[in-house]
């Protein structure tokens, strides 16, 4: 035992110590921040001014329409399509880009142009000069017949900008729907009255306040956390075990003690590290709740006992992985090898995550169940069930026992790996080998 505390004690202590657990420490909690708010930010960078649109009205009572309806774009993710492509998951490319484009915020600079007397060919020329001159960015042709169903054109110098494109096709149809109300007799305002939107007051059966969206992001939080955790610490494990065998230091060890007390003490080492800055990132955390429970700012109320299953699913969760990280390590002989065999453990819980949108939406069903089950994605996918609608008891621990029982079955067939192939230099392993080695006493 004391030589396994201390491989426990030399792992744990050098990574503590080392640059890169400070700044990730430091940086961590910084970048996710960062990634959460910096979209939006950027969202909202109106780059390169207003867009500048000629607009050529032939109906002689569109453009007005159209051009209040181009300036009411000037407010970023107001205004929604006329189509309703949020009710349908298979959209085209320009339906996705559509629903993005909402939340970028654009501003349209618009002018009317009359023909005077000219040609429609005539006046496409100049505006045709002007967009390559730069003196525009495009323009807009409503033809005579437009609110019979002929369609208008639009020509620009940035025929990529899809965004743009889907703004002005939206402007044009409502103002469509409103130049028809109008011609028809119907009231557009009472219109409007009428689709006034209504807000859910959900609670659950109980009649207690739901907090499906708290519980949403904290699942995703969490599953998030262990995501990063397994596989940065993971490679840990892997770096370390392959660092080892290519140095050819593991020969040494061996030679003052055995295999599986020597794995173990550089799991439990490098877990010690996750959880030492799990626990500063938590205190930090705390740290800033308390103070904005001081504000106006409410934090969602998430029970004491799902923190216990987090830390729970999240050691087991830890444990599986590494020790699979370590088992490829002892099975590779560089660590470009090492990180192709890592690839297919990162898949596992990248499935995970994709898991858990289904399971969200019904958390008792048979996939949600089976998945919950599986060892490989229960640290995610349980989770995702015990915060959204708590499964039974009996299925909570049926899942903790057999995550329990393959991260003692995974250390059993581990050790026996590493035993040999910490030892095994020049190539790797093959299957039928690494069976081999699982069989010896």
């Amino acid at each position: 035992m004391k030589k396994f505390f201390a491989v426990v004690k030399r792992e744990y202590i050098q990574r503590v110590r080392s640059r890169f657990f400070v700044m990730a420490t430091i940086l961590g909690p910084i970048l996710m921040f960062a990634f959460a708010v910096v979209p939006g930010l950027m969202f909202r960078i109106n780059s390169g001014g207003p867009t500048r649109l000629a607009i050529v009205d032939q109906t002689g009572r569109m453009y007005e329409r159209v051009a209040k309806e181009l300036a009411s774009e000037n407010r970023f993710g107001e205004k929604s399509s006329e189509k309703p492509e949020g009710l349908s998951f298979n959209r085209d490319s320009t339906g996705r880009a559509s629903q993005t484009g909402r939340n970028i915020k654009t501003s349209f600079a618009v002018e009317e142009v009359r023909l005077n007397g000219r040609s429609l060919d005539e006046v496409r020329k100049d505006l045709a000069a002007r967009v390559a001159s730069k003196n525009l960015d495009g323009f807009i042709v409503l033809p005579p017949d437009l609110l019979n169903g002929e369609q208008p054109e639009f020509r620009a110098r940035n025929t990529a900008d899809l965004f743009t494109k889907s703004k002005v096709e939206n402007s044009i149809n409502r103002a469509l729907r409103s130049q028809r109300m109008f011609e028809n007799g119907i009231d557009e305002k009472q219109i409007e009255r009428m689709s006034v939107p209504v807000t859910l007051d959900a609670k659950d059966a109980g009649g207690v306040e739901s907090k499906g969206e708290s519980s949403f992001y904290l699942v995703f939080g969490l599953g998030l956390l262990i995501y990063i955790s397994v596989l940065l610490y993971g490679q840990f494990v892997l770096a370390a075990v392959i660092e080892e065998k290519e140095t050819r230091i593991a020969e040494i060890l061996f030679s003052s003690m055995r295999a599986f007390p020597l794995m173990m003490g550089k799991l439990i080492g490098v877990s010690l590290v996750a959880l030492t800055q799990l626990a500063i990132w938590a205190i930090a955390f705390l740290s800033f709740s308390a103070w904005l429970a001081g504000s106006s700012f409410t934090l969602p109320s998430i029970p004491p006992s799902a923190f216990f299953y987090f830390l729970l699913y999240f050691l087991l969760g830890y444990f599986t992985y590494a020790t699979v990280y370590a088992v490829v390590g002892s099975m590779v002989t560089t660590t470009q090898e090492g990180g192709q065999f890592a690839l297919p453990i990162v898949m596992l819980l990248v499935m995970a995550f994709y898991l858990s949108f289904n399971i969200i939406r019904s958390p008792n069903s048979p996939v949600a169940f089976w998945a919950s089950m599986f060892p490989f994605f229960a640290p995610i996918t349980m989770l995702v069930r015990i915060v959204t609608e708590r499964p039974p008891l009996w299925q909570i621990l049926l899942s903790l026992g057999i995550e329990i029982g393959t991260v003692i079955g995974l250390m059993w067939m581990a050790a026996r790996i590493y035993r040999v192939g910490m030892l095994m230099y020049g190539k790797r392993a093959t299957i039928p080998e690494v069976l081999r080695w699982i069989r010896q006493a």
